[in-house]
């Protein structure tokens, strides 16, 4: 994919939050985006007709289209949607996601296993629907929406969701170097703790053991209640969920074989970025001991 040419691009979990503000930024930008919303008819049919005539008014190239990351049939529909529309498929953004705030303790194993299905394996399922064809093509780019808390400060009451984050970091990385000599890219933006812009916080899940979660109450209750506050206080005046957005149309934009593995936007500076480098820069290490360096990305080349 040679720089500053249009692509054709799918995004999941683009109703509201940072999968929104992505697909706008990205059209606006000159390329073909496919805004992959779940219940398009049901639920979320105010955002997708919000997008048509955010897409009408803007004269751009955007699309919503049914995609639920938790289904294979409906991940595998999308994907066919689009490279019937168009035959081809240039760039996957992987957004879906779901968080959840309460005591660990206070979540069932079935919950976990409801996060690790939207943040994880839902990224797992468009890779399958998906990378035959980029495979096929030669070309192609997978940005990975992650998290700072991963490797950041890491606050607690939000373990559930922070693990999820950690498994989908570590599964980029993997891909990072397993797709790279098919000439796919591999990018990962992480963002810090925003507060405003999106509606993470908002519609948080929360664990459905009340009753344990109502025992943490006595030594955390006033913790649990303020925690977004507390992490807005970090932030600066100026923090922008649309910063998020930008940093995705420019990874898109840059030339293949030349766009980082991390791209951290962090208002808060949790210290991801600090962790990320250090960790980044082992890995490369271990690759270069172990004859593998062709494949590291260029972020991770250091």
């Amino acid at each position: 994919m040679p720089a500053h040419t249009p692509r054709t691009i799918l995004l999941t979990g683009a109703s509201s939050g940072f999968g929104a503000l992505t697909v706008r930024a990205l059209a606006g930008a000159g390329h073909t985006v496919y805004a992959g919303i779940r219940h398009t008819a049901t639920r979320n049919a105010p955002a997708v007709a919000e997008l048509r005539r955010y897409a009408t008014d803007h004269d751009i190239d955007l699309h919503a289209v049914e995609l639920d990351v938790a289904s294979q049939e409906s991940v595998d529909a999308a994907v066919a949607r689009v490279l019937a529309a168009h035959g081809r498929l240039d760039v996957l953004v992987h957004n879906a996601g779901h968080m959840a705030t309460g005591p660990a303790e206070a979540f069932t194993p079935d919950e976990l296993a409801r996060l690790y299905d939207v943040n994880v394996l839902g990224a797992q399922r468009v890779n399958r629907a998906a990378l035959p064809h980029l495979r096929d093509r030669g070309e192609g780019l997978l940005v990975w929406v992650a998290s700072s808390s991963t490797r950041g400060g890491c606050p607690p009451f939000a373990g559930p969701y922070f693990a999820a984050k950690a498994a989908l970091d570590a599964l980029a990385v993997s891909y990072a170097a397993e797709i790279l000599r098919f000439g796919i890219d591999t990018a990962i933006v992480v963002p810090g703790a925003f507060t405003s812009g999106t509606n993470h916080f908002t519609h948080a899940g929360a664990p459905a053991d009340t009753a344990r979660a109502a025992a943490y109450d006595e030594h955390y209750g006033a913790l649990l209640t303020g925690l977004d506050q507390r992490l807005a206080a970090l932030a600066p005046p100026d923090a922008d969920a649309t910063q998020v957005a930008d940093a995705v149309v420019r990874l898109v934009a840059m030339p293949a074989g030349t766009r980082p593995l991390r791209t951290h936007i962090d208002p808060s500076r949790d210290g991801s970025e600090v962790v990320s480098a250090v960790a980044d820069r082992i890995r490369a290490d271990f690759f270069r001991r172990a004859g593998l360096e062709d494949l590291l990305t260029a972020g991770s080349s250091l």
